[in-house]
């Protein structure tokens, strides 16, 4: 069993030292092994986080934006090799016409990104000579990547894309008529019974949802100043990023999708199938699917699945352990507030239901 009194002293030495803020929720089956709020939902008001608190998911947007995707195809309105460019009308830009859905899920699309992140590069920069209040709808996206050169062609490596869920996205729109963010309110949140979550404006007042910050740090490395996110962004999330939502919310949603209440039987099981080798990593391969990425043992097994979610002032963590029916989620309102929490928390699931010594590995 989970030491609740164990992990709560944990997380909240890690509050005192200004490294976490945000909920933690563990999971098996219909039962909640572990469920807690820590730390400031605003910083300024000193007002906590509660288990209601509505936070920020970064990329794990993604993964609302591949099961509407997936949906489409269970209607026949698309395929995993349907060419996203001639369905989209965007033949004049540098994006390859044989870019598939299936590439776009699975990031072997090669199309460049509107932040190569994995040339070391920030997404906060974007917004230095761009307005981010200028970008609000899907297609507002397109000029930041459309014309950049490929990484690779399409289909020959594997390479983290944010850009490919906006053209997804811009497919979803296409294909039913519906704006985005409304086609995931009615067709994944409502289904899900997510009914605290939402796409919410930064200009907007809403109740419970948490305010992204990071600490600033003087020369010593003690925090003098916290810094919130308010221009890091879009203001309003997209099909890449920055749905809001409770933790207990993407536990059900994760279920969801399993349970087959969002996706066919055999669209089900592609999505929770390792598609495409990414790298190796702590004596693992990482694989990527049809949006999660997995752990897979040198013997073929896999371990867990996970998608993460990061921004400024934002972190998230999804990660689900098959052989165990365990859902782990981390949702922070600080860039780093969740990477420790997640491998902590990692390691205790497994000693606790293998009886293993921890040697689980470390991002």
């Amino acid at each position: 069993m989970l030491d609740r009194s164990q992990i709560d002293r944990e997380l909240r030495r890690l509050v005192d030292e200004e490294r976490f803020s945000g909920v933690v929720r563990i999971s098996r089956g219909m039962e909640e092994l572990l469920s807690g709020a820590y730390g400031f939902a605003s910083r300024t008001w000193r007002v906590a986080n509660t288990l209601d608190t509505r936070f920020d998911t970064a990329s794990l947007t993604k993964l609302f934006t591949a099961v509407a995707a997936l949906q489409l195809i269970d209607w026949g309105l698309l395929a995993l090799d349907t060419r996203i460019i001639p369905l989209l009308g965007l033949a004049d830009t540098a994006i390859s016409n044989e870019v598939t859905v299936f590439q776009l899920l699975t990031h072997s699309s090669g199309i460049g990104d509107d932040c190569e992140e994995e040339n070391g590069e920030d997404y906060e920069d974007l917004w230095r000579t761009r307005p981010n209040y200028a970008v609000t709808e899907t297609a507002d996206l397109l000029p930041q990547f459309v014309h950049k050169e490929a990484n690779f062609p399409p289909g020959e490596a594997c390479r983290y894309c944010n850009c490919g869920f906006v053209l997804l996205g811009l497919a979803v729109e296409k294909l039913t008529g519906e704006v985005y963010r409304d086609y995931v309110r009615e067709r994944i949140f409502k289904p899900a019974q997510m009914f605290s979550s939402d796409f919410f404006c930064m200009d907007r007042c809403v109740p419970a949802v948490a305010e992204g910050a990071d600490p600033i740090r003087g020369e010593d490395g003690s925090i003098v100043a916290w810094k919130k996110n308010i221009y890091s962004f879009p203001p309003v999330g997209s099909p890449d990023s920055g749905a809001y939502v409770t933790a207990a919310d993407l536990d059900r949603f994760l279920r969801a999708v399993r349970s087959g209440d969002l996706l066919s039987p055999a669209l089900t099981e592609q999505f929770f199938r390792p598609q495409i080798f990414y790298r190796k990593r702590d004596g693992w391969a990482m694989h990527y699917g049809l949006r999660m990425w997995f752990y897979v043992e040198p013997d073929g097994h896999v371990l867990c699945c996970q998608k993460e979610g990061y921004n400024a002032g934002v972190s998230a963590v999804m990660r689900y352990f098959p052989d165990h029916d365990i859902n782990l989620v981390i949702l922070s309102n600080m860039a780093e507030g969740a990477w420790d929490v997640s491998w902590k928390m990692h390691d205790l699931i497994l000693r606790c239901v293998e009886g293993a010594d921890g040697a689980t590995g470390k991002q």
